[in-house]
């Protein structure tokens, strides 16, 4: 069989003249997300969360030993680019020392870190002076007109939070994901073997940018941003769940697709999410269970409980490349695809509105549902999909309590939230699970083809399972179907 063919994004031709555009928002409505869905923005950006997941799959290395990536790794050599951003985000956690959070009572946000944000945006064009090589920042300087550091201080600076709605999640996440692609595309990280820059930016810059966030999130008291609430997989964060995974996937040689399905040999079973003995001991090394551990650090109760989708995930048997595979697809329904996620997504020449020639065209018949909608437009015909990554507009997980083939959805049941142990059988439901609550049943079996309602929480299809009965240690021990799982 042929290789495949391994995309990743491409770099700025330093020779050929380039027009940068100060970067502004195209979403404003729920159709501007189809287009979103087709334009070379996206494109580029699903090239480059791939790119880096890739990477973090462990290598086939000579005699059949396995090469794995860790958080503490020292097969990871930074490059000097890599610990100039490392210097940015030092930088960044030094002005928390200088804006320390507000002592008076408040119950949602700090209102301090309104003025961490103004501090940043202040120092922004020095700090990015200090940290990124000059000839990069002042590319396409000629009189008044837009430069690369134009594009990629309005990336910098989406990264960190709203300082007006106190709030922080993963639509700030996939700024500094285009902050670092926007470096790669301007040849800002220097050539190297297949993956081995990628692996040192995640392991490097990513895991030290959601140590960063979650430091702010705990010192401001910042709010989830778009949050699905308890049915969304987390509050804040999504990539860590990405490339996490990876690390725990089968091994893969240069010239290998990304497996679907196993896992690492001596990897951790993904139900040790619910042990808080083995998160403690894997955050220190994997990206998954470091973002699983911050969850320890800010919530209490059962893990079933505060954080059922992620508790589904737990139950997959297929291993950790299943749920790799499920992350990319729930990566594309859950932030690329909504509205609330993406709409602050500023648009310029590094991640272009333009469309992408080889996209298919919107829907005409589903629009994203989870923000304002405008007359629908039915646009012109044209060739066949090619992108089988592309997801439906508005696609996602399912309400608990949506119904199928409805224009509307049916309301939940008043005084009970929609849990994953309702329908349950009495003996297995944990003693904590409220006697008297129910859920409307669903029936859609297929996670992916319908649209939820505006800011509809999204669920995975097992709440009708039995729910975990706690084992001698406390500790739930059951496997649950994800989304994604077959």
């Amino acid at each position: 069989m042929a290789n495949p063919v391994i995309r990743v994004l491409s770099i700025l031709d330093p020779s050929t003249p380039h027009t940068f555009i100060q970067p502004t928002k195209k979403i404003h409505e729920s159709q501007d997300v189809s287009t979103f869905l087709t334009s070379k923005a996206y494109t580029d950006i699903m090239t480059w969360i791939l790119q880096l997941n890739r990477s973090m799959f462990p290598l086939k290395v000579a005699d059949d030993n396995i090469q794995t990536w860790t958080l503490n790794s020292d097969s990871i050599q930074f490059s000097a680019p890599v610990r100039q951003l490392q210097r940015l985000l030092s930088k960044l956690e030094d002005i928390i020392q200088e804006v320390p959070p507000d002592t008076g009572p408040r119950r949602f946000g700090n209102i301090s870190f309104r003025r961490w944000c103004e501090v940043v945006e202040s120092r922004a064009s020095d700090l990015l002076e200090e940290c990124l090589p000059a000839d990069l920042l002042h590319r396409g300087s000629s009189g008044e007109g837009a430069t690369a550091e134009t594009e990629l201080k309005s990336y910098f600076l989406g990264s960190w939070g709203s300082g007006q709605r106190l709030d922080n999640g993963t639509g700030h996440e996939l700024s500094f994901l285009a902050f670092l692609g926007g470096i790669w595309k301007l040849n800002g990280f220097p050539k190297a073997d297949p993956g081995v820059e990628e692996r040192a930016i995640v392991v490097g810059v990513i895991h030290p940018y959601l140590e960063l966030i979650r430091l702010l999130i705990k010192t401001y008291n910042l709010e989830p941003a778009g949050s699905h609430g308890v049915w969304g997989l987390d509050d804040h964060s999504f990539a860590p769940y990405i490339f996490g995974s990876a690390q725990f996937s089968p091994a893969i040689n240069d010239t290998d697709l990304t497996p679907e399905e196993g896992s690492l040999p001596n990897a951790p079973d993904p139900s040790g999410v619910a042990k808080a003995n083995i998160v403690e001991r894997e955050r220190q090394t994997n990206l998954y269970f470091s973002a699983i551990g911050f969850i320890y650090d800010v919530k209490r109760g059962p893990f079933w409980e505060h954080s059922p989708m992620l508790f589904d995930i737990s139950g997959i048997r297929a291993g950790w490349g299943k749920i790799n595979k499920g992350m990319i697809k729930m990566y594309n329904a859950e932030v690329l695809s909504k509205f609330p996620v993406v709409q602050h997504f500023p648009f310029g020449s590094l991640f272009s509105w333009d469309r992408d020639p080889n996209a298919p065209l919107p829907s005409s018949t589903v629009h994203t549902t989870s923000g304002p909608q405008a007359r629908p437009v039915v646009p012109d015909s044209g060739p066949p999909s090619v992108a089988a990554s592309r997801p439906v507009p508005g696609a996602g997980t399912q309400a608990p309590w949506a119904k199928s083939g409805a224009g509307t959805r049916a309301v939940p049941p008043m005084g009970s939230a929609a849990a994953p142990w309702a329908g349950a059988r009495r003996e297995g439901i944990p003693s904590s699970v409220p006697s008297g609550a129910t859920r409307a049943p669903s029936i859609l079996p297929e996670t992916s083809r319908m649209p939820p309602g505006p800011m509809a929480p999204t669920r995975a299809p097992w709440s009708a399972q039995p729910q975990p009965s706690p084992s001698q240690d406390g500790d739930a021990d059951v496997h649950t179907k994800a989304p994604w799982a077959k």
